[in-house]
């Protein structure tokens, strides 16, 4: 395998499809879920030799429905940045430009993806760590509703944001990997949750929110005109949502209460064994540790959003603030936009919306309502074919 972009870490030499409807795909493994036989890292130098010894829930489904897991994926230290260059395992670069960021934390999912080095992959998800990477290489990323997919043999960085979701080039790809690592059968939890004729226009189906207090999130030019022609698209007059709380204060919060759950999870090992920890990690966790927990935030953000989105309705927000940047110190903002859907435990799909002017991807991303998976892959397979109608 050419892996110029350092995506893969461990390699199954024995890899090789099943029987099944995923047969003609391989698929990554982000290195915080089980692999069998495979390093079981999380990305942390700490757990360099930590084997795992059988497959997570989610695997065993993907090779149950006949895919070639080739490998295990490259991805920020413990999850709990950005950017994936890692201390100890290397810096991975973009899918699609080299000496460019893949975002993080499943910044090896994104990339390798984007480069082809596999159809599609799996990555997790705690604040925005699909679809960052996923808007950052320009593919598609799934966030599922919090619980649709088992957290069995997932390295946790906080257990009730964290989700296990697909990236993919392609949206029908991401669709049938889906389809077949969902534990929850959304399908069967109400009309909502039923897949619309892709016939229909956007503007029949959907209630349409966008967030009216965003004036504080510094947003890229061809960001911003991505999000307005993809507003657009929906052809009908969107109701603004104001939060209880400015998006940084959430965005914070979430990471607060990340770092202070892996803190517990460490224990002592983040002091005995403290040099296979990078300095940057022990910031991080040294300033969550510091910090007031604001559960309080979470709670409020996650009822506002629930209860505005109803049972019909579709958040539109761009997926990052920015397209990908040059390795180097990463803006703040990265993830006030994902940290919504993560902290409300809803379902959100990133979608690619074109290139900014230096040719690097950027993208939007659909949030919906609790198992409306079903719903936004339609609702992004009439947006993708709307906007392709445009050009």
């Amino acid at each position: 395998m050419d892996d110029r972009w350092n995506a893969f870490v461990d390699l199954d030499p024995d890899a090789a499809p099943g029987t099944g409807p995923l047969s003609d795909l391989s698929i990554g493994i982000k290195s915080n879920i089980m692999v069998a036989g495979l390093p079981w890292t999380a990305g942390m130098g700490l757990f360099h030799d930590r084997i795992a010894l059988r497959d997570a829930e989610v695997v065993a489904r993907l090779r149950a429905a006949g895919a070639k897991i080739p490998g295990t994926l490259n991805m920020h230290e413990a999850a709990l940045g950005a950017t994936t260059d890692n201390a100890f395992y290397g810096r991975t670069e973009n899918g699609r430009r080299i000496g460019y960021t893949p975002g993080g934390s499943s910044g090896g999912s994104g990339a390798a993806v984007a480069a082809g080095l596999c159809d599609a992959a799996l990555g997790t998800d705690t604040m925005g760590s699909v679809r960052i990477p996923a808007a950052y290489n320009g593919v598609y990323g799934l966030k599922p509703t919090h619980g649709a997919v088992s957290q069995d043999g997932l390295a946790m960085l906080e257990p009730s944001l964290d989700c296990i979701g697909p990236l993919a080039q392609d949206l029908a790809v991401l669709e049938r990997v889906w389809e077949a690592m969902r534990s929850c059968d959304s399908r069967s939890l109400g009309d909502a949750n039923v897949r619309p004729s892709s016939r229909l226009l956007l503007s029949q189906e959907h209630r349409v929110l966008t967030i009216a207090n965003l004036a504080n999130v510094t947003v890229q030019s061809a960001v911003q005109t991505a999000y307005t022609r993809a507003l657009a698209a929906f052809g009908q007059s969107s109701l603004e949502l104001t939060l209880p709380h400015p998006v940084t204060d959430v965005r914070l919060a979430g990471f607060i209460a990340s770092g202070r759950y892996l803190i517990g999870e460490l224990g002592a090992l983040r002091h005995t064994r403290a040099k296979l920890i990078s300095p940057e990690l022990h910031f991080m966790l040294d300033y969550a540790e510091n910090q007031e927990p604001r559960p309080d935030i979470l709670a409020d953000t996650r009822t506002a959003l629930t209860d505005a989105l109803g049972t019909d309705g579709i958040l539109l927000m761009p997926t990052a603030p920015q397209a990908a940047f040059p390795h180097g110190r990463p803006p703040a903002n990265q993830a006030d936009f994902t940290c919504l859907a993560s902290v409300a435990g809803l379902p959100a799909l990133a979608i690619p919306m074109g290139e900014d002017e230096d040719g690097m991807p950027v993208g939007v991303q659909i949030v919906g309502p609790a198992h409306s998976e079903d719903r936004l892959f339609a609702v992004a397979e009439m947006l993708d074919t709307h906007l392709k109608g445009e050009k």
